[in-house]
């Protein structure tokens, strides 16, 4: 009996700010491609600056799912992207196109083309919100202490300072009895995939993030957190931890002056882009690195892509 062949799935990854938008958009419009999104803060409506979501314009060329699919408030987990990230991906296939997977969440990123299921553990807030205060009162590392007595595999996993990830592994033991670690399940994917990293020198990556910070705020940044609060999404709202979001809210409400607020989003998001190389390892031999800081990356990146649907047919 012949085995079918698994299904091609092009994935760009790489750290904030690194220009993978802009590389999904030359490549899905040249391969007959449409892009998944793969950040977990571009699924939430009406956060489109602080998140630099592709404007309306950049949307309109290429189709984008699993973009403005979730209100701040509505809950979100790994289980509901795998899930609606795969139905996506097979009807993108069965039109005959090709999908690109975009983004710098790691966690959405290697589950799905690594083939985890994530636990089918609703989100539960009030027990979330006890976590947070225990992890508020007693530090970051108690709760994960709390963890590594439960469900030390996890615990090895996950970084004390990721309270958020600390606290769902600690939800899903507690709701269910099983530690985070057993409930996570490995299949084969269905996917054949073509890894795409796009990286840059550390420099001149933080000069990009933080001209990025500054054109957020001249396009209106500080304007569409204080919609949001005056909607009623509190700062408390997972959501509402992307980056930035509370540093501005804190300005609005005369906590933190305008260059402070900058200077502390620059410099958590420098952070961040760090912890994204935590992921997208620039020695794992699975991700195809580019130099985004070089001209050539976009005719490199077309050359891969080639070969790549070459090798298949």
């Amino acid at each position: 009996m012949q085995q079918s062949v698994p299904s091609p799935l092009i994935a760009i990854v790489g750290p904030t700010a690194a220009g993978k938008s802009g590389l999904s958009l030359r490549l899905a419009q040249r391969f007959n491609g449409e892009v998944v999104n793969a950040d977990s803060r571009l699924i939430y409506r009406r956060m489109d600056i602080g998140t630099a979501k592709p404007s309306p314009q950049e949307l309109a060329q290429v189709p984008h799912h699993l973009v403005d699919i979730a209100d701040p408030d509505e809950p979100y987990s790994l289980a509901l992207y795998l899930d609606q990230a795969a139905r996506v991906i097979q009807d993108i296939h069965g039109r005959g196109r090709l999908p690109f997977l975009v983004g710098g969440t790691g966690q959405y990123v290697r589950a799905l083309l690594e083939g985890f299921s994530a636990p089918q553990a609703p989100p539960n807030p009030s027990l979330r919100a006890e976590l947070q205060r225990q992890a508020d009162e007693e530090g970051n590392e108690a709760l994960w202490r709390r963890l590594q007595g439960v469900d030390p595999d996890s615990a090895a996993r996950i970084d004390h300072r990721n309270v958020r990830r600390v606290a769902r592994a600690l939800e899903v033991f507690l709701e269910t009895g099983v530690p985070f670690s057993k409930a996570r399940r490995r299949q084969t994917p269905p996917y054949q995939s073509l890894i795409v990293g796009l990286t840059m020198e550390r420099k001149a990556l933080y000069e990009r993030i933080d001209r990025r910070v500054e054109s957020m705020f001249a396009a209106g940044w500080p304007q569409e957190v204080a919609r949001q609060l005056e909607m009623g999404y509190s700062t408390e709202l997972p959501a509402m931890s992307s980056l930035g979001y509370r540093e501005v809210a804190a300005h609005l409400a005369g906590k933190m002056s305008l260059d402070e607020a900058k200077e502390r989003i620059k410099t958590a998001t420098h952070r961040f882009a760090r912890s994204q190389y935590a992921w997208f390892k620039l020695n794992d031999p699975r991700i195809k690195w580019l130099n985004a800081g070089d001209e050539a990356h976009l005719q490199e990146a077309f050359g891969m892509v080639e070969e790549f649907l070459a090798q298949r047919s």
